[in-house]
């Protein structure tokens, strides 16, 4: 199973922010969409992704009120991206390699695609082997 087929199932819809959103906006983001990352895009393409693991991090760094910082202050700029024809077996590997729960997707030219997520891989991954074993099911009680 390839990115393409994950992205056909769910979707290529992608909150973004921008380096120079404050942490609030980048909060209220996170809020409104009921999503755990964003990616951050500079003329349309990833230049780094926020995660809640990067704002807890922050918090426990920070002397003052870090909703006040950029987003660029706390984002991950150490980015593993994803192509469309990548497949998703590889794909899954590498992120538990890396612990990284998700990645943007890309084109040829790195423009943002969509983001796909490790709980993405699964849910397509369990669809796949539940349609097989009703086809096996099926094929045996004929």
């Amino acid at each position: 199973m390839r990115v393409h087929d994950v992205l056909n199932r769910k979707g290529h819809d992608v909150v973004v922010v921008s380096p120079n959103a404050t942490v609030a906006e980048l909060l209220q983001l996170l809020v409104k969409h009921r999503i755990g990352s964003v990616v951050v895009v500079d003329d349309g393409r990833p230049v780094g992704l926020v995660a809640e693991r990067d704002i807890v991090c922050a918090l426990a760094a920070a002397e003052n009120d870090v909703r006040s910082l950029s987003v660029e202050d706390v984002m991950e700029t150490d980015l593993h991206v994803a192509s469309v024809d990548d497949d998703t077996a590889d794909l899954a590997a590498t992120m538990t390699e890396f612990r990284i729960r998700h990645l943007p997707v890309v084109d040829s030219d790195g423009k943002l695609l969509a983001i796909i997520s490790i709980g993405d891989v699964v849910k397509a991954r369990l669809d796949t082997l539940t349609d097989e074993r009703d086809q096996l099911i099926g094929y045996v009680q004929q």
